[in-house]
């Protein structure tokens, strides 16, 4: 091939006058000429009519550009043309992207060469051998745990910090409910930011402020100090939950990783449960201060396994790969979707900030279904409050005493960790008898499943706690042991709910994710602060049954929408 001085319009500039160039080669560099077009193919262990989670949802113009699996398929060339990769966003409402919809950029497209994985590549994370992905996998549920736990584990001593700062504890409560609340926002803004320059960075930089910010907490002179510093530690500190799950998504395909999404989905409610029982016995023995102490230590110990985690970011890698193309080869036609089709930054902050509560408002499916996952979240932080009034105040026990009882949430969490991947399968083969396609809904059996477990939990508990059943001998176990149901219930249902929502808005999975976490986040932190008031003013008995209670009225709503619920995506112009 000759080489011809270049001084045609790059790739980018063709397609959006307002978007960033990409580098134009110097003149005298060969042009590689465009062959044939190849669509690619998906190698068995992904299903392409389920949503890629490792898709740029949030930086990626998907109504002028649609959907395209350049992150997932492989190919023997290394890329393919844009006009046979870009499809329509799987919707109700079929609708053309606008570049396909317009002929004269349709046209352009066939010479655009989209960058993917060639056959067995080694920079495929997905090739990685399974000792080393399931190495990645466990520092991501581990980060996740590091961070639940340090939500609670200050609730192993209320009383300590009660009685130096002589504040009441509402106030107390709210070194839980600021840092949850910091874990609402964070994603929110380190979610775009990972899209755009890859994940690795924030894994290690954001977490080494939250772990800085450790420090004030221990030190703290007053309670506005120690309040502060909690919130911006769960604003730095959220890098895991913003991650994790993506990171899971780049290194197994959604036909592998069962187990995996399984230990990520126990990962937020294992944590909190962890911490009570470290802290306690850490506030009974050397006080509270050195709750912080203990929880930086082993913060830090997560960020040194936390930095030997590589970039698994599918778009990030192949970007890093078109822009190296692009200056060996001279060509400007190489890049990638999330390159050519990026959103301006006013576009990203109405996805990332706006979209979510648009749908929280006309989503019907979406606001159910994160309301009843987020219940179960602030019941898991109710229990944290609850059981030092069962039995440290009804049975006498001290804080460390009381921090072991929350191990019977750890057994029901246990248990559900070798459901959820029969579920999985249970899904998988319900899309084989459908010819491989499986209906959203068929995720919702794991909730039929879960939803019956929180109830009986909220009443065991309150019914065989004080005065219901006065204390002696070993009638501490019908308390203790309503958090084996709690934890099954808690993880099968959040995990069946958090796929739901996912099949069912794959066009935008971003978005709906984002307003989980924010109603997550909301009931998450707003428990803690009038739990301890409503089990003194009602009772044990009653105020668990009103909880149970809830959680009963809330049991139609899988089953509603299992029969229901295509009815319902049919009339929303965002669902599947």
């Amino acid at each position: 091939m000759a080489a011809t001085p270049h001084s045609e319009t790059t790739t980018v500039e063709a397609f959006d006058d307002t978007a960033t160039a990409v580098e134009k080669p110097a003149p005298g560099h060969v042009r590689l000429s465009v062959g044939p077009g190849e669509h690619g193919h998906n190698p068995p262990s992904h299903d392409p009519d389920r949503p890629d989670l490792s898709f740029p949802f949030q930086t990626t113009d998907i109504d002028r550009a649609g959907f395209t699996d350049e992150y997932r398929v492989t190919s023997k060339t290394g890329y393919i043309t844009a006009d046979l990769a870009l499809r329509p966003v799987p919707s109700h409402y079929h609708k053309l992207p606008a570049v396909l919809a317009d002929p004269e950029k349709a046209l352009r497209l066939k010479q655009v060469k989209l960058v993917t994985w060639y056959e067995n590549d080694p920079e495929d994370p997905r090739t990685w051998k399974n000792a080393y992905k399931w190495y990645i996998t466990f520092v991501c549920a581990l980060s996740v745990v590091s961070i639940a736990f340090a939500t609670a584990i200050i609730a192993g001593d209320f009383g300590g910090v009660m009685e130096e700062f002589q504040v009441s504890e509402v106030v107390v409560a709210l070194s839980v409910s600021l840092m949850i609340i910091g874990f609402g926002i964070g994603p929110l803004i380190l979610a775009p930011l990972s899209e755009l320059h890859g994940r690795r960075p924030f894994w290690v930089a954001p977490f080494l402020v939250y772990i800085i910010f450790n420090i004030p907490c221990a030190l703290a002179k007053n309670i506005g100090t120690l309040l502060v510093s909690r919130f911006l530690c769960g604003l730095f500190g959220s890098g895991p939950f913003a991650l994790a799950g993506g990171a899971i998504a780049d290194i197994w395909d959604n036909n592998e990783r069962g187990f995996a999404v399984a230990l990520f989905a126990a990962a937020p409610y294992g944590g909190p449960v962890l911490g009570p029982i470290v802290g306690g016995f850490i506030g009974e023995t050397i006080g509270w201060r050195w709750i912080f102490w203990v929880n930086m230590i082993f913060a830090g110990v997560v960020a040194c396994f936390c930095a030997t985690i590589p970039e698994t970011y599918a778009p990030a890698i192949l970007l890093k790969r078109a822009k190296r193309l692009r200056a060996e080869t001279g060509d400007p036609n190489i890049t990638t979707e999330q390159e050519l089709f990026r959103k301006s930054l006013k576009e990203i902050v109405v996805e990332t900030a706006v979209r979510p509560f648009q749908m929280i408002a006309t989503e019907p499916i979406l606001t159910l279904m994160s309301l009843y996952a987020s219940l179960i979240y602030g019941l898991l932080y109710a229990f944290f409050f609850s059981f030092p009034i069962v039995f440290s105040e009804g049975y006498g026990y001290n804080d460390g005493i009381t921090g072991l009882m929350f191990c019977s949430v750890l057994i029901g969490v246990g248990v559900a960790l070798f459901v959820t991947p029969r579920l999985e399968k249970n899904y998988i083969r319900r899309a084989q008898a459908k010819g491989g396609h499986a209906d959203p809904e068929d995720r919702l059996v794991g909730m039929m499943i879960g939803c019956w477990f929180i109830p009986i939990g909220m009443f065991i508990f309150g019914w065989t706690s004080p005065p219901a059943v006065m204390p002696g001998g070993g009638n501490w176990v019908g308390p203790c042991s309503a958090g084996i149901p709690f934890g099954f219930g808690m993880v099968v249902l959040y995990f069946s709910a958090n796929a739901y929502i996912i099949d069912a808005f794959p066009g935008y999975v971003a978005s709906a994710l984002a307003a989980k976490i924010v109603i997550r986040s909301g009931l998450g932190a707003a428990t803690p602060l009038f739990i301890t008031a409503m089990f003194h003013n009602l009772g044990n008995g009653w105020a668990a049954s009103v909880w149970a209670f809830i959680s009963l009225a809330l049991i139609p709503i899988p089953f509603c929408f299992y029969k229901y619920g295509k009815w319902i995506r049919s009339k929303s112009r965002r669902a599947a």
